[in-house]
């Protein structure tokens, strides 16, 4: 059960990485995608390039630490396309550092950025799939997919604000399972392991020059060593877990980690 035909998805963090080839797989499979980016520019130029290859697609300006933006842009979506069905939470950052050296600043912004975004775009999105739909009075539902990590189960030096924002997707999305399932709204988080984004490529020098040692050794040596074979899971491996959570037929399947990753972390 793969198709999406009817259904609108909102992703945010699309115009790049994991979320583009989520917004790609989706589009391919019939949903009409709105790609969600602070940088509104990347975001058209993504979503030209869906409509390019045949699918339906619209940039949006979102930054998802601001709660007016995120309301603005989440009934944008539902004007273009009448309806909301899909939400992927996906927009991240990376910083590290050791604690003692992590600055509030920073620890802020990546809190906002992972955890406040999840909880903004999921209430904005609330609004539209606990709506009542027809004569039955049954709620439209949904499917709220948040971007979590291997770090929503397991810690990393240097990540303290990362491992702890992803440790919380964990939390709202269990809560969501429980209080949405009345309204016909199911939820997860895709638990990656390390992916060969622009976010990990710019870790690896980072993490090089903290620890001291070279890039190399922290690829094989950190990201990968707990891996069952020292390879890097690939945007597409996300984008089909995504696609599969999105098509899954019932409720039987609500409130899980899916952990992708080549059995770095296993649950």
């Amino acid at each position: 059960m793969t198709s999406l035909d009817g259904k609108v998805a909102l992703i945010t963090g699309a115009a790049s990485g994991i979320g583009k080839a989520i917004a790609e797989v989706y589009a391919q499979h019939g949903a009409s995608v709105a790609i969600a980016d602070i940088n509104q520019q990347a975001a058209d130029k993504v979503a030209d390039e869906i409509h390019a290859a045949g699918g339906k697609a619209i940039g949006i300006a979102m930054d998802v630490t601001d709660e007016a933006a995120v309301n603005a842009g989440t009934n944008a979506v539902v004007k273009a396309f009448g309806r909301l069905d899909i939400l992927v939470s996906n927009a991240g950052v990376q910083i590290v550092n050791p604690i003692e050296r992590f600055d509030f600043a920073d620890w802020k912004k990546m809190l906002a950025i992972h955890l406040d975004g999840g909880f903004l775009t999921t209430k904005a999105a609330l609004q539209h799939m606990y709506k009542k739909d027809g004569m039955n009075g049954t709620s439209r539902g949904g499917i709220v997919i948040y971007m979590g990590s291997v770090h929503s189960h397991e810690a990393s030096k240097l990540k303290s604000a990362y491992v702890t924002a992803k440790h919380g997707l964990l939390g709202l999305a269990r809560t969501l399972a429980k209080e949405g399932a009345a309204h016909n709204v199911r939820s997860h988080v895709i638990c990656p392991g390390f992916v060969r984004t622009p976010l990990v490529e710019k870790q690896i020098p980072e993490q090089a020059a903290t620890l001291g040692i070279n890039e190399e050794a922290v690829i094989k040596d950190v990201m990968l060593k707990d891996s069952v074979d020292g390879v890097f899971t690939t945007v597409e491996d996300i984008a089909q877990t995504a696609l599969y959570l999105a098509t899954f037929p019932s409720a039987a399947l609500t409130g899980q980690s899916i952990v992708v990753s080549h059995g770095w972390h296993m649950q």
